[in-house]
């Protein structure tokens, strides 16, 4: 039989058994570098955010400054008229901060139809002996993901400030404890800007680092990666962890990278770090299938690979 009918025949026998076979599922988490008003205004900007964040099913933008509530809404319009296959929906933090001089809002776009939000919380670090450990308190969601294999799991976002990086980025581990106890759920990613890198985290202390010394923590952003936009730095920053051996199997390998925006959409220096001077981290997670399970599938594919 030719590889042509082989394939048909496949196709013909995932009809009869009613699989839905589903696409790959991205994250992305991209510090747009104090987006608000004015960033929102710059229709070249705009365009290339809108493209970045359009190549995700879930994206966390961090370092959100929208003090007049309208930046992020005119994103998910412009979002929605772009993609006229897919449609757009946000959830956002509150604006987080020390000093009311200078705060920030997590928001995390989705895709109506691949994400489903199913319970959203504003972390609280008032920890015993250390009552302030975190400039902006994670605002962590739990997602339902029919396009995926592990279907439910946690997102955890940190932009830490750089001068406390090792200090918030060690107190995740608490944050981790205490969406464990809450959701009952080890399935859990850590997302953004955790300026992990040149000078801020300083070697002799990521021993000291509980998400990084407990080896049940993957790190998938490594030291060696670059995700600054500029040619002067060589920095990694931004960083993606997932928790746990059953969230490690659901990621593509590989797929964790800096998205280099500027090469890809053929973007001078000074244009790109217009948009921002970070470029978004992403990783995929594994394509799962709808109405069919495992053996089902299995024997499918064998059925396929004997006729070829």
């Amino acid at each position: 039989m030719s590889s042509s009918s082989s394939l048909l025949l496949l196709l013909f026998l995932l009809s009869l058994s009613g699989v839905k076979l589903i696409s790959g599922f991205k994250i992305c988490a991209f510090n747009v570098q104090s987006f608000g008003d004015s960033k929102s205004r710059n229709t070249e900007v705009m365009h290339t955010l809108i493209r970045i964040v359009s190549r995700c099913d879930v994206c966390l933008l961090q370092e959100v400054r929208d003090t007049k509530q309208k930046a992020i809404p005119l994103l998910i319009t412009e979002l929605n008229r772009y993609d006229s296959q897919n449609q757009y929906d946000y959830v956002a933090s509150e604006r987080l901060g020390r000093t009311p001089s200078y705060q920030e809002q997590y928001v995390f776009v989705f895709r109506i139809g691949s994400v489903t939000v199913t319970d959203q919380y504003q972390y609280s670090d008032m920890l015993p002996g250390d009552e302030d450990a975190f400039s902006r308190e994670p605002f962590i969601i739990r997602l339902h993901t029919p396009k995926t294999a592990i279907r439910n799991f946690v997102l955890v976002p940190q932009h830490t400030t750089p001068t406390n990086a090792t200090k918030e980025i060690d107190a995740l581990y608490d944050v981790f404890l205490d969406v464990k106890k809450k959701w009952k759920t080890e399935m859990v990613m850590f997302l953004g800007d955790f300026n992990a890198d040149c000078g801020y985290v300083a070697k002799k202390n990521w021993q000291h680092v509980r998400l990084y010394s407990n080896q049940a923590f993957l790190w998938l952003i490594g030291h060696t990666e670059d995700t600054t936009v500029r040619q002067t730095t060589t920095c990694a920053y931004d960083r993606i962890v997932v928790h746990g051996e059953a969230f490690e199997k659901a990621i593509v390998p590989q797929s964790a990278q800096p998205f280099n925006f500027a090469k890809e959409y053929g973007l001078t220096e000074e244009q790109a770090l217009d948009v921002s001077d970070h470029y978004p981290v992403e990783v995929e997670l594994k394509a799962g299938s709808e109405h069919l399970g495992g053996h089902t599938l299995l024997i499918l594919l064998m059925a396929f690979f004997i006729s070829t």
